[in-house]
Order: C-alpha cells, then sequence, then structure tokens
C-alpha cells in the first residue's frame, strides 16, 4: 500500500510539483523573512557582543537602547570604582562624527573611544596593526567593511587606481587630523555606518566639547561579586543603572520591537507566506484526495481498513511536506550564503527552520485531515454507482 500511495502522488505530476513549489515558497518566505529579521535585531546590540571584557554596563536611566546616547559626568567613573564589588571601572565615548578622506569624500561615522590605559572596549578581532598601536599619536583602527566601502578612496593620494583604505592613510575627524594605525573587523552596526575606534582622550579631542562627555561606564567585579547586589548599590548610590551584556543586548532588542514598525512588517511578510501554503498547497492537496476517492473506495470494497488508507493520506501528505520544505530551506541558505558579507542582515538561528517546519506540518495536517474525513465517510457503493 505505502508504495501504491506513492505512485498515486507521483502519477499526478501537475499536482504534485505544484504542492511542492507551494510548500517551497512558503518555506522559502518564512524563513528568509525570519533570518533578516533576526539579523537585524542582532545588528542593534553588536556592539555589545564585540565587547566581552566587561561584566556590567553602566548607563543613564532613561536611556532606551544600545545608541540611545546620554552623557554622564565625567564624576561618574570614580564613583563606580569605589563601589564594593567594583575591580574597575572605564569611560567610554560613542558617538557620530563627519570624516573627511583624502580624496574629498566626506562621511558621518560612529566614533569608539576606549579606555586609554587598558584600552577595553577597543576590537577584538585585529585583522592588520595591533590594538597597542592606538596608543601612537593620532592613531585610529577602521573597520574592514569600512575600509573597503565607505572609506574606499576613489583618488587615492599621489594618484592611481581607486583603492581601498589602509593602514598608514590619513583622513580628518571633525577637521582633527588622524592617521590609520589598524583594521579590525566588527559586528555592523544597525544604521550601518563607518565604525573607528580611538582612545577616549582623543575621542574628546576629535569630538565636540560638551559638558558631559563620558557615554558610559564600563565595569568588571571582583572575583566572587555579586552582581545582583553591585547593581542595586550602583544604583543606590549614584542613580544610574547596570546591565550586564544579555541584559543590555535585550533591552536594545525591547526597544526596537516595542517602539518601530520592523516587527509588523517582517511578521506581516512571515504570515502570509503562511497563507501562501495554505492556498496553493493546503488547497492542491485536498483537492488531489478528492481526485482520488475512487481509487480509495475501490481499495475499501476490496478489503483494506480504514487506518489503511488513512496511514496513505498521511504518507502522501508527509513527503510533500518533507520535499517542500527541504526545498523551501535549501533555497534559504543558498540565498544567505550567495549574499556578499555585510551587504544585508542574514542570520540563520537553528529556531528559524523549526518554525518553517512547524508551518509546513500545520498546512499538510490541515489539508491531509480534510482529506482523511472524505476518505472516513466515503461509502465504496457511492463510488461504484458514480462510474
Amino acid at each position: 500500500m505505502p508504495i501504491f500511495a506513492l505512485k498515486m502522488l507521483f502519477g499526478d505530476s501537475a499536482r504534485f510539483y505544484g504542492m511542492l513549489l507551494g510548500l517551497a515558497f512558503s518555506t522559502l518566505l518564512i524563513s528568509q523573512q525570519s533570518a533578516i529579521f533576526v539579523g537585524l535585531m542582532t545588528r542593534t546590540f553588536g556592539f555589545v557582543t564585540d565587547t566581552q571584557q566587561p561584566d556590567l554596563w553602566i548607563a543613564d536611566p532613561v536611556q532606551r537602547f544600545l545608541d540611545d546616547n546620554k552623557p554622564l559626568r565625567s564624576t561618574s567613573v570614580q564613583r563606580i570604582r569605589s563601589i564594593t564589588g567594583i575591580e574597575w571601572a572605564v569611560p567610554l565615548y560613542k558617538g557620530l562624527l563627519s570624516v573627511a578622506l583624502p580624496d574629498g569624500k566626506r562621511q558621518m561615522s560612529q566614533i569608539i573611544g576606549v579606555d586609554d590605559a587598558s584600552l577595553i572596549g577597543g576590537p577584538a578581532r585585529m585583522l592588520e596593526g595591533s590594538l597597542t598601536d592606538l596608543r601612537k599619536p593620532d592613531a585610529i583602527i577602521v573597520d574592514i567593511r569600512a575600509s573597503q566601502r565607505e572609506f574606499r578612496m576613489t583618488k587615492p593620494p599621489g594618484g592611481g587606481p581607486p583603492r581601498d583604505l589602509r593602514v598608514g592613510d590619513t583622513m580628518e575627524l571633525n577637521d582633527r587630523r588622524a592617521e590609520v594605525v589598524g583594521i579590525c573587523k566588527a559586528t555592523q552596526t544597525f544604521q550601518s555606518q563607518p565604525v573607528i575606534y580611538t582612545t577616549y582622550n582623543r575621542a574628546m579631542g576629535f569630538a565636540p566639547r560638551e559638558r558631559r562627555m563620558v557615554t558610559m561606564v564600563l565595569a568588571g567585579l571582583s572575583p566572587g561579586a555579586d552582581v545582583h547586589r553591585v547593581k542595586d548599590t550602583i544604583r543606590e548610590k549614584t542613580g544610574l543603572w547596570a546591565y550586564t551584556g544579555d541584559e543590555f543586548a535585550r533591552k536594545t532588542v525591547g526597544y526596537w520591537m516595542s517602539e518601530t514598525g520592523i516587527p509588523i512588517n517582517f511578521g506581516t511578510a512571515i504570515v502570509l507566506g503562511f497563507f501562501v501554503g495554505v492556498a496553493v498547497a493546503g488547497q492542491m492537496f485536498y483537492n488531489f484526495v478528492l481526485d482520488n476517492l475512487k481509487y480509495f473506495g475501490a481499495m475499501k470494497a476490496m478489503g483494506a481498513s480504514r487506518w489503511t488508507l488513512l496511514g496513505m493520506v498521511c504518507l502522501q501528505a508527509a513527503t510533500v511536506a518533507f520535499l517542500g520544505f527541504g526545498i523551501g530551506i535549501g533555497s534559504t541558505c543558498a540565498f544567505g550564503l550567495s549574499l556578499p558579507e555585510g551587504r544585508l542582515a542574514f542570520r540563520m538561528v537553528w529556531q528559524i527552520p523549526l518554525i518553517a517546519a512547524g508551518a509546513v506540518t500545520l498546512i499538510c495536517t490541515a489539508s491531509a485531515a480534510l482529506g482523511m474525513w472524505r476518505v472516513l465517510r466515503l461509502d465504496p457503493a457511492d463510488v461504484f454507482k458514480g462510474a
């Protein structure tokens, strides 16, 4: 019977390929949009992911997400250092400045100023140069993507063909000279702006002078310190809020989820993908069962049990679901691998295939259940009368 069920399925090639196409497209749309959404959300806290040294991120209580800068007083660093349970605390500057290249091109870029002494907060993945080179005069480190795209020079100094920015080149940050001493690899930001690292004091010189320049304070806990007690102490003594890296990332994602239309836009596309599967594959499978009722009726008349017939329908639905899901998720992965790095936010996590598989299973289960209901109510005599 299983062989006969598959022959019935493959024999109706028009409907079989139509069901595969419907399920594959539904899986592709659901998984692709989900992967892009996850990629975008990951970019919102990419700097937290790249900066693993601090145990606590200390910011103004009204700061809603990572890039919602609410500068602190410079005395905040000393106040944090005085709290029991804090082993070290360093200032961090994070802001946007205008960058001018030697070929005259200008670009707004994200400037990150890290502690001069410890260099905590600096890039974790250096491709050229060394993090300690930041201690050189006018030194900056540039993200590799920016050096190849936004900072690519169309008219290099001294002439020659267009080329990427490289170590030894100079630029101007807010009309102040800066020299590239290293190339790093940083997680792309949500706004896709170039990322430049320098020291905290040098960033103060690059940035327009303000009364408050400390964007956040990064802190490390003493061995054995209770993180919750230290966080409560910071809030009581300074009025500032302290977050672990995971908490700060969740706070940032929560803002983008609740305060923007991004989830609704991607959610609409995902729901449409599900209904495409229902409208195309689900309906076609139900019609396939209806057109084959005469064969089910003949087998029932020859003594086949209802469980045998139901098993045949289940096998046909499972075969279509497995093949359609495989084609769809494979196409999604191929799409993700074909993208140039950094061009489009795309991150495939293990939950996405499970969600897509659940949607395909639901579509095929619902259509198979309707078909089974017709098979169970089938009277062989009605089939022969119709013949």
